[in-house]
């Protein structure tokens, strides 16, 4: 006779905690997302002319 592996099953909690793991981890993506800065404007160069101050 064969044995046959299952995997284990979850319980409810398990399975109600599993998924409010996953809401949380969509809601930190979607929060990381709309506070992302694109790089286009970290890039972009700014004129610094704090150093002509003394040439003045």
């Amino acid at each position: 006779m064969g044995s046959v592996q299952r995997e284990p099953v979850q319980s409810r909690g398990e399975q109600v905690e599993q998924t409010e793991q996953e809401a949380a981890r969509q809601r930190i993506l979607a929060q990381a997302e709309a506070d992302r800065i694109p790089v286009e404007e970290t890039t972009r160069a700014v004129p610094d002319r704090r150093w002509r101050r003394g040439q003045q």
